[in-house]
């Protein structure tokens, strides 16, 4: 193996290894919010985040051990009623001399909003938002940022608001009991390795392939 491919790799089983360590599904090409194995009826919605929009929470449920900057994710959510929690944060470049030890970039990052909506099974949402065109703009957006949460065929679920710390669910969304010990599919005893191995295995070949893909680029 060639030394400019030890970053790539280390960066793949960096990946997999946070993976583990959060109890995701075995999809790396998806988020799961839930905990536990869900009944084989049940057909999840999507919420699709670009990389400016980074999930803090849904549903009570920490999300950021799964953030890498500017990536963009697909985060699986339960039918009904959903919370998300999530920042607004885009970096733009310095114009002009950067000094020693100063950051050569600006950092514009939003208050944290939540949006409230209830999903359909198997339906796919996104996140609408001004585009700014430069910094200023940007800076200017973060004075009343909102995002809406929008449906395929346009519809506005959601409009989010300031997060004020305090949930707003009416029922008890996470986590969703597992069937039984076995039933992640993950070893229960085991290192990391054992633990990556299987969720290798349990991904479907186009996964595999889209992984692959994003982690050699």
């Amino acid at each position: 193996m060639s030394m400019c491919h030890v970053p790539r790799l280390f960066k793949l089983l960096a990946v997999l290894a946070s993976v583990v360590m959060a109890g995701c599904a075995s999809s790396v090409a998806r988020v799961d919010t839930w905990e536990g194995q869900l009944p084989a009826t049940t057909k999840p919605a999507v919420l699709q985040a670009p990389g400016e929009i980074q999930v803090v929470s849904v549903n009570g449920r920490n999300m950021t051990n799964f953030l890498i900057e500017d990536l963009a994710l697909d985060y699986g959510l339960l039918p009904g009623e959903n919370e998300v929690v999530f920042r607004y944060k885009t970096i733009w470049a310095k114009s002009g001399v950067v000094r020693n030890g100063e950051s050569k970039v600006h950092v514009i990052e939003s208050g944290t909003q939540v949006a409230r909506f209830k999903a359909s099974p198997d339906a796919v949402y996104g996140f609408e938002f001004d585009k700014p065109a430069s910094r200023q703009e940007a800076e200017a957006m973060m004075e009343s940022f909102s995002a809406k949460i929008v449906a395929g065929n346009g519809t506005v679920l959601a409009v989010s608001e300031e997060w004020d710390g305090q949930s707003r669910l009416t029922d008890n969304r996470t986590p969703v009991p597992a069937s039984g010990v076995e039933s992640t599919g993950l070893p229960q005893e085991g290192g990391t390795l054992e633990k990556l191995k299987a969720i290798w295995a349990d991904a479907s070949d186009e996964d595999k392939k889209a992984f692959l893909r994003w982690a050699f680029e």
